[in-house]
């Protein structure tokens, strides 16, 4: 199954991989080949991870506090967010309707 990250969430892998990459390169690509693996996942076991608020299920990164949020679509993941875990619950839940 193939992936589509939700423009916004899109936008939140790029800040975060920078954010990283700014304390140090390794560390930007160590955050980039995590989240990377998560969506890849997603993709390969839709159904396995948590749901956290229906259809929206969480896979957490390990090392980082961060997690990716999505929707099984018919034919693909839809990825709602790469959220920083402190970031407040629920401010993505417009991007469903997207």
């Amino acid at each position: 199954m193939s992936h589509r990250l939700h423009p916004e969430a899109d936008a939140e892998f790029l800040d975060a991989v920078r954010h990283y990459a700014g304390v140090s390169r390794e560390l930007g690509d160590r955050f980039y080949d995590e989240i990377s693996g998560l969506l890849l996942a997603a993709c390969a076991h839709p159904h396995r991870h948590r749901v956290i608020d229906p259809p929206v299920r969480r896979v957490l990164a390990d090392g980082f506090p961060s997690a990716v949020l999505y929707a099984v679509k018919a034919d693909y993941v839809w990825i709602v967010a790469v959220m920083p875990l402190k970031r407040r619950p629920g401010y993505w839940k417009h991007r469903l309707t997207n």
